[in-house]
């Protein structure tokens, strides 16, 4: 069967399940890492397993293992009648637009990056507002005056993250260091704990005392090299404080879960903003990092919180301003 064939049969049969009111089951690409990657994914993830809780339906996934699957996973997703179809991560961008074009009677969504077509949601996050908070915790909880930062893929998302750090370190002391290095430029930067450890024990060497990493499962292993020495560690995206309880600072929250439930429930073509004010991005507190946060420190981080909701305190985005200077 060819392809318009194939995309004719398609259309036909989801215009069948909405004229006779069944829903199309919604699907979603994971990146790499994997859906249990304790992070960017793992949050999606229970995003998706919500939406079946409380939906009682099913849904599809699939977990790209290498580049040249995303196409291919989010095309087979259509050919099968998915809507929405949710493609993690600003790499599946291209593939989103390609497949979304082809199948203009489905509904897409893209978390991480915007693409322009009528039948795609595009979700991001204002990630340097929640950093900046947990910048300012660094920067209170540092006894060296030094701060860290390991990243994951160099890119401008990742810049975005360390940037709003730097921020709300500096907005605490300004003459405070912070020192910073990415994993590397492919993928696999997503999925590198040893490496993350070797980075975080470099910064350590060099004096610095606590390391925010948003770098996926990489991070394992600055969380890891921050136990061992006795050091504190900042996590992202899924509050990850149960991970190394103790020397868990906080984490930097990305509401994933919360964007990739709300995709399933009500897709709404366009672009979806989230930072502080949306409750997108936050930071967290638990029981795991309970004696770690005095009542001083989360005053002082609930203030800037408010300033940037009210917009007393703005927060420079580096995909905006790259020099991101303060």
């Amino acid at each position: 069967m060819n392809f318009r064939k194939r995309a004719s049969v398609v259309l036909f049969a989801v215009s069948c399940m909405a004229a006779f009111g069944v829903a199309a089951e919604p699907a979603i690409v994971y990146d790499l890492g994997g859906k249990f990657d304790k992070s960017f994914n793992e949050a999606a993830y229970r995003g998706m397993e919500q939406w079946k809780k409380e939906t009682g339906k099913q849904y599809l996934e699939f977990e790209v293992s290498n580049e040249s699957q995303r196409e291919q996973a989010i095309r087979r997703m259509a050919e099968r009648g998915a809507s929405p179809i949710i493609a993690m991560s600003f790499s599946q961008a291209s593939a989103i637009e390609k497949v979304a074009k082809e199948f203009p009677k489905l509904q897409f969504a893209i978390v991480d990056d915007v693409v322009k077509q009528p039948n795609v949601q595009s979700v991001i996050f204002k990630e340097h507002e929640g950093s900046f908070l947990v910048g300012v915790m660094a920067a209170i909880a540092s006894k060296t005056g030094k701060s860290g930062f390991v990243g994951g893929m160099d890119i401008p998302l990742i810049r975005k993250f360390q940037c709003g750090y730097e921020q709300g370190v500096k907005y605490i002391n300004p003459k405070a260091e912070v020192v910073a290095n990415m994993t590397g430029t492919t993928g696999a930067a997503w999925n590198d704990p040893t490496r993350g450890g070797e980075l975080a024990k470099a910064q350590f060497s060099k004096g610095v005392d606590v390391i925010f990493a948003a770098a996926g499962g990489t991070g394992a292993g600055v969380y890891q090299a921050a136990k061992d020495g006795g050091k504190l560690a900042i996590g992202v995206d899924s509050n990850q404080n149960h991970m190394q309880p103790g020397t868990m600072l906080t984490s930097m929250i990305k509401r994933v879960d919360v964007a990739v439930y709300n995709i399933s429930k009500a897709h709404k073509p366009g672009l979806t903003l989230l930072g502080l004010k949306e409750g997108g991005v936050d930071y967290a507190m638990d029981e795991h990092n309970a004696k770690l946060v005095s009542a001083d420190m989360k005053k002082r981080v609930d203030a800037a919180k408010a300033d940037i909701v009210s917009g007393k305190i703005k927060v420079v985005d580096y995909t905006v301003d790259s020099s991101c200077k303060y």
